[in-house]
């Protein structure tokens, strides 16, 4: 999936009855033009018009960026 990303929205609710606090998690598939995201990067994502069967969010821009481990370029 090239320009693609998934994107997980997670959210606590309390269940009505019961009153046990359930966490729910939701996936979205997002547009990324320049594939400039990255696994555990936090984003802001915008709704659009239908990109696909599936698509209808873009990236708006790289909130944080995950720390991935590696090393950074020019430091050794």
């Amino acid at each position: 999936m090239d320009k693609t990303v998934v994107v997980t929205v997670e959210r606590t609710v309390r269940h009505p009855r019961y009153g046990k606090v359930i966490r729910q998690v939701k996936k979205y598939k997002v547009h990324d033009e320049g594939n400039a995201c990255r696994v555990g990067d936090q984003v802001l994502i915008v709704e659009s018009r239908p990109l696909s069967r599936e698509k209808r969010w873009v990236v708006e821009r790289i909130l944080k960026r995950a720390d991935t481990g590696l090393p950074v370029e020019g430091v050794e």
